[in-house]
């Protein structure tokens, strides 16, 4: 292989390697939920480490010719991203039942097979180019980053583009294509067209992917679905008629189904998130909005509000505005794709509404908007993506380990400080079991007190008024209505004449008798006895912070793992979502031990002749561990100040990966003063992170209304000096342990092997940690690993020699 051949190569390789892993994470959040993110993360790393870990024991795979294997893996890694997609797409998994039916956990481990393959052919390729060239490792290197950067930078545009799908067979091209550039036997380059043929097709062709079978439990998983190129495979209809459209995008995938001749459905990622109305433009042919709930806001408010909606999403929040006589309607809507329904592919189904000149939609996330503009409006309006769940009640359990920055304390009181003399913060969720469990409504109030709290704001009782109000199925929609100043007599009649006309409506507080239950003690209790009681109820209803924003974690891990399994049988509420969380620890850390740790069985004799084993491992161990803490936690944290996931998930692994790799480059300059340069890093490392503590938040806060362009420059910059200083430690770490004993590539695969075994874990490990204990804390519990790991690595004796380990793969 020439070394023009190597570069193009490992360019495409790295390139095709983080399209499909950033691209995965999309379709495993439609398929499953949002948090199989940080799964698809492990297994990437699992991958790419089993591949290297693989070229450093195996004397057979090394014997091969370079070109040969390398064309061979990137051809194979081609063909299972076809067949991978396939498997994964038609694949029915219930999330859900993880933890009743071995049939489910053996679905997910075929997913996970489905997903590995390609990452260990990666793997085994990138292995083999860096460790059969080790003089041209500083240029090869650099086309690995820079293919692995444009992946990162391509993958959102692709998304929005073409699909998820499309991009993952994209990416199976660019493999095939790598395979024709690395072989140099023209018996070698033979199938290589065909393949990017087969996946130039599969990408752009209509109809030509199956669409992704979703967890059963989800509203859209009974539905023929369509898309703008025409209708894909699905279930049969049983629950709501055929999808009218179809399109992902990279916030989340959007369906619309026909519910009634009046009344279409959104599915977000394919939970029910909102509906469409039909309106010709005569108010007077909606006489259902009067005894609808979201008439409540209205009754205390003054005639012609000025109305902001946050999450506008179909516009029906927008069409009761404007029933109700509101002034000026401004709703809110992440999603591009949300957006041009209601302003042009459904427009005339809605009524033009977003030509009145009363109506502006603006896409943009809520909490970079309010801190864009200096108005003051009467009403601002939070709408829950649960709060549409009636028709499906799995919903209750779907959103658990998702992060949102819109039911926070800060959210509230930027919130507040946006609204006019005498105007009211609404906010609305669906409650799957309000008499017994009205979590949402309780954590949000519990909330909502600490952020009036903070504000001076006392009795948080008289600035308060809650109802509910019931459908047909028993769902319940709660309406929590908040102000800075005391509602008045006059306002809380209004408010109960208005609760008396909703269908079922029930007002809770003030109520009578007065409100009791978790509401009740949210509201009325003094702050010390809150706490405990807060502390003593079996669910988590405390206060959310940006720190540690997952306001639909409800049940504790400790409670998770003391309580019986069949709980969820009955319960769709209880603890669904921490139960799949802890069940892929599980998976992942069994599924990472087989593939990176027990191929070292077979090399017992070599093993068991490895000097200093137990600081060796600690250090590489911490390596993994606190490496993935630090990234995933900061991947969560910059969510709200980039937008959305994917944005900061492509960033962030651009940024890292980037500066990780000039770090570990850098590093050969100080290998042979290596315990002072770890204490140096290290040092560094603490320092960054009490940076990232102290001034994130600050960052956030200020800049977060600042244009895309601009956010995600001063992302690569806070992350340039932390993957500078991290991307030191494995080389260095890798270069020691080369020159401690007999068997240098036995002793950097073990190496590898533990960091990249500590990793896969850490990767969903980071999740439950932060949902457990706050990103902050997260951070701090990073860089103390990476403190001991070094202090146990400070034992190993230094290498006589500077230089980088030959085979040794990077971080």
């Amino acid at each position: 292989m020439s070394r023009r051949s190597a570069l193009v190569s490992i360019f495409l390789i790295s390139l095709a390697a983080i399209v499909i892993e950033i691209n995965y994470t999309r379709i495993f959040s439609f398929k499953l939920y949002y948090y199989f993110t940080y799964f698809i993360i492990g297994i990437a790393l699992l991958g790419l480490g089993s591949g290297g870990a693989l070229v450093s024991i195996s004397a057979r795979v090394r014997a091969t010719d370079p070109s040969r294997l390398v064309a061979a893996c990137c051809l194979a890694g081609s063909a299972s991203v076809l067949v991978g997609y396939w498997i994964i797409a038609l694949t029915p998994l219930s999330a859900t039942e993880l933890t009743l039916r071995p049939l489910e956990l053996a679905k997910l481990l075929l997913l996970t097979l489905a997903l590995f393959v390609p990452f260990l052919m990666v793997g085994v390729a990138i292995a083999t180019i860096l460790g059969t060239r080790t003089r041209e490792f500083g240029r090869l290197y650099g086309a690995d980053l820079v293919g692995a950067g444009l992946g990162c930078t391509l993958s959102v545009p692709l998304m929005a583009s073409v699909s998820p799908p499309s991009g993952v067979m994209l990416a199976g091209l660019a493999l095939a294509v790598a395979s024709r550039f690395a072989s140099t036997d023209p018996e070698g380059r033979r199938g290589w067209g065909l393949l990017a043929a087969i996946h130039l097709a599969a990408a752009l062709l209509p109809g030509a992917l199956p669409d992704v079978e979703t967890d059963g439990n989800k509203s859209i998983a009974d539905v023929p679905r369509m898309s703008r190129t025409g209708i894909r495979f699905g279930k049969l209809q049983r629950h709501f008629g055929r999808a009218l459209f179809s399109q992902w995008s990279p916030v989340f995938r959007v369906d619309v189904t026909h519910v009634t001749s009046d009344t279409l459905l959104l599915h977000h990622d394919g939970q029910v998130g909102s509906a469409l109305h039909r309106f010709d433009g005569d108010f007077d042919a909606l006489p259902h909005l009067a005894s609808d709930p979201r008439r409540l806001p209205f009754a205390v408010l003054p005639r012609g509000p000025r109305v902001l909606i946050i999450g506008a999403a179909g516009g029906h929040e927008v069409l009761a505005s404007l029933y109700h006589g509101a002034e000026e309607v401004t709703g809110v809507e992440l999603n591009p794709v949300t957006v041009s329904l209601v302003t042009d592919v459904y427009a005339d189904y809605v009524g033009n509404l977003t030509q009145r000149e009363r109506v502006s939609i603006v896409n943009a996330e809520g909490r970079s908007f309010l801190k864009k503009r200096d108005d003051r409006y009467d009403l601002i309006w939070l709408v829950a993506p649960d709060s549409y769940a009636a028709m499906n009640a799995a919903t209750a359990g779907a959103y658990v380990l998702s992060e949102s920055y819109l039911y926070t304390v800060e959210m509230i009181r930027e919130s507040l400080a946006h609204l006019a003399p005498g105007g009211v913060l609404c906010a609305q969720f669906g409650e799957y079991d309000y008499e017994n469990k009205p979590l949402r409504t309780t954590r949000y109030l519990a909330t909502a007190r600490a952020a009036l709290r903070a504000a001076g704001v006392e009795p948080f009782a008289r600035h308060v008024l809650v109802a509910t109000a019931s459908d047909q199925s028993g769902f319940q929609l709660s309406t929590v209505l908040l102000r800075r100043t005391p509602f008045g007599e006059a306002e809380v009649g209004r408010f109960l004449d208005g609760v008396a006309s909703v269908r079922d409506g029930d007002a809770r507080h003030p109520g009578d008798p007065p409100a009791d239950g978790p509401v009740g003690a949210v509201i009325s209790l003094a702050a010390a006895p809150l706490e405990d009681w807060l502390e003593a109820f079996p669910y988590d209803v405390s206060q959310v912070t940006d720190d540690s924003p997952f306001f639909w974690h409800f049940t504790r891990f400790r409670d998770v793992l003391r309580s019986p399994i069949r709980a969820t049988v009955v319960d769709w509420e209880d603890s669904i979502g921490e139960r799949v969380l802890l069940t892929l620890l599980v998976v992942a850390s069994l599924v990472a031990a087989a593939m990176l740790l027990l191929p070292f069985a077979f090399v017992g004799r070599e093993w068991r002749a490895l000097p200093h084993k137990l600081p060796v491992t600690a250090y590489f161990a911490a390596l993994g561990l606190g490496f993935m803490l630090l990234e995933i936690s900061l991947i969560q944290m910059l969510t709200l100040f980039l937008g959305f996931p994917t944005y900061s998930l492509s960033v962030t692994l651009f940024s890292l990966l980037v500066f990780s790799g000039i770090g570990s480059l850098l590093s050969g300059r100080y290998a042979g003063r290596r315990n002072r340069a770890l204490a140096a890093l290290v040092a560094l490392l603490l320092g960054l992170v009490l940076v990232y503590l102290v001034g994130l938040p600050v960052l956030v806060d200020r800049w977060i209304s600042a244009p895309l362009g601009l956010r995600i420059a001063v992302t690569v910059a806070l992350m340039a000096p932390l993957g500078l200083c991290l991307g030191a430690f494995l080389p260095l770490g890798l270069t020691s342990v080369a020159s401690l004993s007999s068997h240098p590539r036995e002793y950097v695969a073990w190496a590898w092997a533990v960091n990249g075994f500590f990793s896969v874990i850490s990767s969903v490990l980071a999740a439950l940690l932060a949902m457990s204990f706050g990103f902050q804390v997260v951070l701090i519990a990073a860089a103390a690993i990476y403190l001991l790991g070094v202090a146990a690595f400070a034992r190993v004796p230094q290498p006589a020699l500077a230089g980088a380990a030959e085979s040794g793969p990077s971080v």
